[in-house]
């Protein structure tokens, strides 16, 4: 076995180990009857994208969680995979073929899938490597794209399956439209951006003659698709005017009614609002309501259209600024006012979305929504944290039905088929041209393809082989935990969730464990335009995987967001370098034949506390990863390793380890090993790399860590006595450092201890462990008395539970040094009482100032003659020993 190097250098290692993993096929999770299976699947980042903060965050959680399971003796099965990722990809590859000198058109379908095909081919393999560098351990035999061939059959299936239950549907609808995508997108696709607009107010004349109704908007572009006026029925202001008709005086003194709905706010602008069922969701709804129809005003590509008359092919700003100047002119332009807005940008292109009525495939969200919502409140979905389970069903119990197709090449195309010659609608697999029951006729397939998230909706069962009945969906699935974003909880979650339920008749997954955004350091969510993103890759390039690993998880809960500093990164190398130093102080200890077995018998105190606190440790931790607590585990390991094994222990054994005692020796070094196995094993999830690398050099160290047995709480390593007396001992030790380095006492001078106390358990606990206080208190001697006489004499005190320890100063202090401080703070002090007793004798000061800045200097002046007294009492103790 090679020497552990002698510095911490994760380059020299983390890809030799990942090789080591993978060639040692320990990722791969195998059928098997005799254990229980635990699964994560993978939430698929997009097939071109590349890793960033979020991504290596959500991955170390879940490769915790999966190595844990893996050490504690399930089938663990992390199954991974990508996305296909429709707008972005499509956007991409439309721009590259535009640089070729070519058109997404001019290509044809089959030209442009080729080009998709080749660029995802091209760049589909980086966040793969990337996510390997970090060292995620998933079954990458069994990775997954949604376009896979088996994927896509099992998206076919569940589109039929609804669309012949009268779940899916074609109709004109409300849907999220960019005008420079030219597609309709979900709403995971759109951005909502905070904005200080305006609202602008308008006049449209009663058609009786009798006045004007006052109507305010954000989009006066949309004027022209107008169809009625809106009031809420308790608004006393309009309750002559419902029933009567206002005229809009831009498009002709087009007639349109002023109706009564609750949907109205009254305190909103002037509680009179414009209603353009065509161009709005609430307004679509309230055009359903009173049967207004439909006015479509807007092309695609976002220019008004011939309805809109004189404002036909005008960009839907343009047209707004037309529509206010045209107002203004017939005098009818009641002011604006400035308005605090969230307006929708399309994710990919930064586009304004355009709500807006299209043609389009749905489906009927009521019926799949209701078992989703039961599954939460009957207990078979928890979500961590529990809070968010609001948002999820609000969602559901607010659902619309759900947009899914999409004006895009790059996807699944949608399986129907419209007869060119009777216009029927045929939803099926193949061409229906192939059907004897259509011979002669002629078939064209539906253009669009379906929205992304239909396909991802299907991840927890598609991935294992569905809608096929395999070895692995029969085993693996239901899955337990998905992690994820809490941003994405209505557009993903609750989709997977119905669907599982509806086609494996059971929820996907059991616990959703929701993870926070990575903020930088000063709050600010990670983009490109503030241009604050913190590459992974570059962290890892410099610090290791391991440290970038640990701050990701450490001092954050689930849920909440993490802001990300550099300097915990460094410490977290800090601390793998603190371990990696210990270990190689441990063995260059240890003999490669050292016998392992400890004997009880043959255990220090300190030996017995170290064994019993890692018992603590281990349930604490298995515990705190059972509810998810990841975050609260590592730290639990951290501290652990670096105050109670590095600091504590491996300090008070090294006598022991340069000592003549054979026994004791032998006692320490089993103990030191033994406790090094396990936490390397509890902090293995955490940080795998630098762990199997001290793994491997340990002596009798069998196999690789990733799949050695997780620590169990052994009871006969439980000392409660040895605990409570070595912590005795560590807090007598801190007392000491402490006293000694108010004082500016050096390390190099030593003093005697003295350590009073009536009680006999102290007395033992002292007597047994002397050697810590001389080893690590700075003592030259320990004296254990119960006689006052002998703390006589001018020492510092220092007092703990049923004890006193004194220092004798004459070991530790030059009194000339100590008098001439203590004459300057002694100045200081009187400064400061001359300061406050001047400002509490002038009665400007008492009689304007509020009596709590009053209170707040006589307290201070109460205290700095508290202090004065103290430093005149060690004056004169000092004095004495001049």
């Amino acid at each position: 076995m090679k020497e552990l190097s002698k510095t911490y250098a994760p380059k020299d290692f983390e890809d030799r180990l990942y090789k080591y993993w993978m060639d040692g096929n320990y990722f791969r999770a195998e059928v098997d009857k005799d254990k229980k299976p635990f699964t994560i699947v993978m939430p698929p980042p997009n097939v071109t994208g590349n890793l960033h903060m979020g991504h290596a965050m959500g991955s170390t959680i879940q490769d915790i969680l999966i190595r844990e399971k893996r050490m504690q003796g399930y089938s663990a099965l992390w199954l991974p995979g990508t996305d296909h990722a429709s707008i972005s990809t499509e956007a991409k590859v439309v721009e590259k073929i535009k640089a070729d000198g070519n058109t997404k058109d001019g290509l044809g379908r089959e030209g442009f899938l080729e080009e998709a095909w080749a660029w995802t081919d091209k760049y589909g393999g980086n966040i793969r490597k990337q996510l390997r560098t970090l060292g995620v351990s998933c079954d990458w035999s069994r990775e997954r794209f949604t376009l896979d061939d088996q994927l896509s059959e099992a998206v076919q299936e569940v589109f039929i399956r609804l669309y012949e239950r009268d779940l899916i549907y074609r109709g004109d609808r409300i849907v999220n439209w960019c005008p420079s995508c030219r597609t309709a997108i979900s709403d995971a696709e759109v951005e909502h951006e905070e904005t200080e607009g305006l609202i602008w107010k308008f006049k449209y004349p009663l058609e009786d003659g009798s006045g004007y109704i006052e109507v305010a908007t954000t989009r006066p572009e949309t004027i022209p698709g107008d169809l009625a006026v809106a009031v809420n029925p308790e608004d006393e202001r309009y309750k002559d005017y419902i029933g009567k008709y206002a005229l809009l005086p831009i498009m002709d003194n087009k007639k349109i009614p002023i109706l009564a709905d609750e949907y109205v706010e009254m305190e909103f602008g002037t509680g009179a609002v414009k209603i353009t069922p065509s161009h709005d969701p609430n307004d679509f709804e309230v055009g359903e309501r009173h049967n207004l129809g439909q006015y479509k005003i807007f092309t695609d590509d976002g220019h008004l259209n011939e309805k809109a008359g004189k404002y036909n092919g005008l960009e839907r700003y343009e047209a707004r600024k037309k529509i206010i100047e045209d107002f203004k002119e017939l005098g009818l332009f009641a002011g604006e006012e400035h308005h605090h807005n969230s307006i929708g940008h399309c994710e990919r292109c930064n586009t304004v979305i355009e709500p807006m009525i299209s043609k389009q495939w749905f489906v009927k969200m009521e019926p799949l929504a209701k078992p989703a919502l039961e599954a939460y409140r009957n207990g078979e979905v928890s979500f961590i944290p529990e809070r968010f389970a609001k948002i999820y069903v609000n969602w559901l119990e607010n659902i619309r039905d759900w947009c899914i197709s999409r004006q895009l090449w790059w996807g699944h195309r949608l399986p129907v088929y419209y007869c060119e010659e009777t216009g029927e609608v045929v939803v099926s697999k193949e061409n229906p041209e192939n059907d004897e029951k259509y011979k002669g006729l002629h078939f064209k397939q539906d253009e669009d393809s379906l929205d992304t998230w239909f396909s991802s909706a299907l991840w927890p069962f598609s991935t294992l082989g569905w809608p096929h009945k395999t070895e692995d969906l029969d085993y693996f699935y239901p899955t337990n935990v998905l992690v994820t974003g809490y941003d994405i909880i209505f557009f993903w979650v609750a989709r997977m969730i119905f669907t599982g339920i509806d086609f494996m008749g059971e929820v996907p997954f059991e616990d959703v464990f929701l993870t926070g955004l990575v903020r930088d350091a000063q709050g600010r969510k990670m983009s490109k335009s503030l241009g604050n993103g913190i590459d992974p890759l570059e962290v890892i390039d410099e610090y290791g995987a391991d440290a970038l690993r640990l701050t990701l998880v450490t001092g954050n809960t689930p849920g909440n967001d993490m802001r990300f500093y550099m300097e915990r990164v460094e410490a977290n190398r800090n601390f793998a370098n603190k371990l990696w130093n210990a270990t190689r102080f441990v063995l260059m200890n240890l003999d490669d034949d050292i016998d392992t077995n400890i004997n009880i018998d043959d255990l220090r105190s300190e030996d017995k506390w170290i064994l019993s606190k890692l018992q603590t440790l281990i349930k604490d931790v298995t515990e705190k990863f059972d509810k998810y607590e990841i975050g609260l585990a590592a730290q639990d390991i951290y501290d652990y390793i670096w105050t109670e094994y590095c600091d504590w222990y491996i300090e008070m054994v090294k006598p022991r380890l340069y000592g003549e005692d054979s026994a004791e020796k032998e006692a320490a070094k089993k103990t030191l090993l033994y406790v090094l196995q396990n936490v390397l094993k509890l902090l293995h999830p955490f940080m795998p790399f630098i762990t199997e690398e001290i793994w491997q050099h340990l002596p009798a160290a069998e196999g690789a860590l990733i799949v050695a047995d997780w620590p169990i709480v052994n009871s006969d390593y439980i000392f409660t006595d040895d605990e409570k007396n070595i912590s005795y001992i560590k807090d007598a030790i801190r007392g000491i450092r402490n006293a000694r380095a108010e004082m500016n006492i050096e390390n190099n001078k030593k003093s005697n201890t003295i350590i009073f106390t009536e009680d006999e358990i102290v007395k033992n606990i002292i007597e047994e462990n002397k050697g810590h206080l001389l080893n690590l208190g700075y003592s030259t001697d320990v004296l254990v008395t119960s006689n006052k006489e002998d703390t006589k004499g001018d020492n510092i005190s220092i007092v703990l539970d049923r004890s006193e320890i004194f220092l004798p100063l004459k070991d530790l202090v030059d009194y000339k040094k100590e008098f001439e401080r203590l004459s300057k703070e002694r100045k200081d002090v009187v400064s400061e009482i001359e300061r406050a007793t001047k400002k509490l004798a002038n009665e400007g000061f008492v009689s304007k100032a509020p009596e709590k800045l009053i209170n707040e200097e006589k307290a201070k002046k109460e205290k700095y003659e508290k202090m004065l007294i103290t430093i005149d009492k060690r004056i004169e103790s000092v004095k004495e020993n001049l």
